[in-house]
């Protein structure tokens, strides 16, 4: 059953969430823990679950299962990720803003409804080139 890991979250070893929320809510904020079991996980608002600071990269893993963690970046104009690999399939969806991405040597201006997905081991980098809020799904085990 996958686990939906957000915030203050805690997987445990028994297929449920230690969740952060409001007492008696599946809110992803407030100060109470309680064990929920995942079905399924749903976000009505995806982008909202990070905050551009300016000068800052950002990010929030907001569900991670045993093959798949999916992740929000929020990027200040400007900032970025150095070129890398990662050892898993990885997607790449830009949400709102502007990102210069660069993939195996391509050159790619990524703007919303941009996807993309890179074969394990293949380099990249980014640079946002305006305020931008990016979704990641790394996929395979990990």
């Amino acid at each position: 059953m996958p686990l939906a890991v957000t915030g203050r979250d805690r997987r445990t070893g028994d297929g449920s969430v230690k969740r952060a929320g409001r007492s008696g809510s599946d809110g992803i904020d407030g100060e109470h823990t309680r064990e929920v079991p995942m079905a399924h996980f749903v976000l009505p608002d995806i982008a909202s679950t990070v905050e551009i600071q300016a000068g800052a990269v950002v990010s929030r893993v907001i569900f991670r299962d045993s093959q798949t963690e999916v992740t929000v970046f929020g990027f200040a104009a400007g900032e970025g990720l150095s070129e890398h690999q990662a050892s898993r399939a990885a997607i790449v969806q830009v949400l709102k803003g502007r990102l210069e991405l660069i993939a195996d040597g391509e050159r790619l201006d990524a703007e919303p409804g941009f996807w993309l997905h890179m074969e394990p081991g293949t380099p990249h980098g980014l640079t946002a080139r305006e305020p931008t809020i990016m979704l990641l799904t790394l996929v395979g085990a990990g």
